[in-house]
């Protein structure tokens, strides 16, 4: 009983139809901007270098003590990524076509956990880079300077971009109350 309340809350029970087409370009820009991290991830994952140190990580070389575990930590990220990104479209109901109601229900409540994750995240990673970067907040000695400015301007208001457009994906693609439509009607 309370489960069907709060999918219906979510919107899960939205039919294919314009509910799910008003989602459609939030839900591909999402997909877009997800995939895009992923594929950097997937990247670094085979060896590239290229804005790693950007990230202030690094993977240590084959046969070094971590390299498996850095590089499983590297794939993982990735492929939870990929996820994240295709789940929006199974939310709003337009991939696959023939999802059934069963299917859209735990994928749109799963991707409003994603958006708030995504956009909580990115909000407040990206405000205390961004203090940090005008010097409201003041870095540890030791911190990496070039992956906090990375982190403030470009990684995490990413992550915030992102979980913006998983969120206007399912805000837009919701259903509309009877009570709305009657009164647009007038």
């Amino acid at each position: 009983m309370a489960e069907a309340g709060f999918t219906h809350a979510a919107g899960a029970n939205i039919p294919h139809s314009a509910t799910s087409r008003r989602g459609m370009l939030p839900a591909l820009a999402g997909l877009a901007v997800g995939l895009a991290y992923a594929a950097i991830i997937v990247y670094w994952a085979v060896g590239g270098r290229w804005l790693l140190n950007t990230v202030g990580i690094s993977l240590s070389q084959p046969g070094q003590a971590g390299h498996l575990a850095a590089l499983l930590a590297v794939w993982g990220a990735a492929a939870v990524k990929a996820v994240a990104a295709v789940l929006p479209l199974l939310a709003i109901g337009v991939w696959p076509r023939t999802a059934n109601g069963g299917l859209r229900r735990p994928a749109r409540v799963l991707t409003w956990i994603e958006a708030a994750i995504l956009t909580g995240y990115g909000l407040v990673l990206t405000a205390s880079g961004l203090l940090v970067q005008a010097g409201v907040i003041e870095a540890v000695a030791h911190a990496d300077r070039l992956a906090l400015k990375w982190h403030a301007y470009l990684w995490d208001p990413w992550f915030l971009i992102w979980g913006i457009f998983v969120f206007l994906a399912l805000w837009r693609s919701r259903p509309q109350h009877q009570g709305l439509k009657a009164c647009r009607l007038r």
